[in-house]
């Protein structure tokens, strides 16, 4: 109230326009969905895992620690990184990147610790699709991991070494997203298991594997973008030189 007068607060910048502000909305609706289908199947994934209580078998801590590492962390490390993130959208860049290194961390080595405590159960490793393609996953989180602090560094290493600067952080993205997209094909390979598809029953495993997809697609739709963008960056400056 000023003078006397009611005075609105516009809910949207006035130069965005129309078009632009149903875009913003329909994507900060797709990063709602992301979100939601992530708790259903990282929770239907928990559920299957503690169904005979404590203590738990090294399948089972297998399954809780991929799935906490690959599709809850290492999911929301991706998504913290996009404009229309929820949780992470007020943040200033520095704050969003120092959130997405802790989630990949945390994250990395879940992940990694899940798939070495397996490899060590089984007698015969990386055998089936399952396993192929989390070993796939394994290696790309790994390179991922490591080249990530390339990246975070680039200027420095950029001193030592000659060599591109947007370099580090095209292959960054790229390992990201195989790395995420490989994780995600061994999860739905997983869920044909006997004992999964036995408890949940064939129409909820399908399910399952259907929100697997539709979370994937949303999550990496950003860093798609994001890597197509710098890459046709990188070969401008390339040809420039």
């Amino acid at each position: 109230m000023e003078n006397g007068m009611k005075t609105e607060t516009p809910s949207a910048p006035a130069f965005e326009s129309k078009n632009e502000y149903k875009l913003r909305t329909f994507q900060s609706s797709l990063n709602l969905l992301a979100h939601i289908l992530i708790g259903i199947v990282v929770g239907s994934c928990l559920f299957f895992a503690y169904r005979n209580g404590l203590p738990l078998g090294n399948m089972a801590i297998h399954i809780v620690l991929c799935v906490l590492g690959y599709h809850l962390l290492m999911a929301e490390s991706i998504l913290s990184l996009s404009p229309y993130n929820g949780w992470s959208s007020h943040l200033r860049i520095v704050d969003k990147r120092r959130a997405h290194w802790i989630l990949q961390i945390l994250g990395s080595g879940l992940a990694i610790a899940g798939s070495i405590i397996m490899s060590r159960h089984k007698v015969t490793n990386w055998d089936s699709l399952h396993g192929k393609f989390a070993l796939v996953a394994l290696v790309f989180t790994t390179v991922s991991l490591v080249n990530g602090l390339a990246s975070l560094y680039a200027y420095e290493i950029q001193k030592l070494v000659p060599l591109p600067g947007r370099l580090s952080k095209v292959t960054h993205i790229c390992f990201g997203i195989v790395a995420f997209g490989a994780s995600t094909i061994s999860l739905c390979y997983g869920f044909q298991n006997n004992a999964f598809r036995n408890f949940f029953g064939q129409a909820n495993t399908e399910t399952l594997i259907g929100l697997s997809a539709g979370f994937t697609a949303i999550i990496l739709i950003n860093p798609c973008i994001t890597f197509v963008a710098r890459l046709i960056a990188c070969s401008n400056i390339k040809g420039e030189l």
